[in-house]
């Protein structure tokens, strides 16, 4: 298991990028719950932020691609607009324990 962060190191409706054994991957957390995914855009393979830590649309509510706008849902990774339409983020397995983000597995296993 590899530590992430602490969950007070998150807070609700923000996020977060991490690189972990030189992947780079990205925690939202949303009404208390934390969703963590490969920072990689289904459309073509690129990291999806251009500002550090920025990976939200303007109100919050859906991680966006700021290569082409492609718009997931933060709960599933879903794509509900963009040319990766219908397509879904890599969801990392993760753990919380004692108020710490551990990541379960080795994150470069999801490819």
């Amino acid at each position: 298991m590899h530590h992430l962060c602490d969950t007070d190191q998150l807070p609700d409706n923000q996020s977060k990028g991490f690189t972990v054994n030189g992947r780079s991957i990205l925690a939202v957390k949303k009404y208390g719950e934390i969703h963590i995914y490969v920072n990689s855009c289904p459309h073509l393979g690129i990291q999806m932020e251009m500002v550090p830590d920025q990976f939200l649309d303007a109100t919050h509510s859906l991680i966006m691609c700021s290569m082409h706008g492609a718009l997931f849902t933060i709960d599933e990774g879903l794509c509900i607009s963009g040319p990766c339409f219908d397509q879904k983020l890599k969801k990392i397995p993760f753990t919380i324990r004692d108020h710490k983000v551990f990541i379960d597995r080795d994150v470069n296993e999801h490819d």
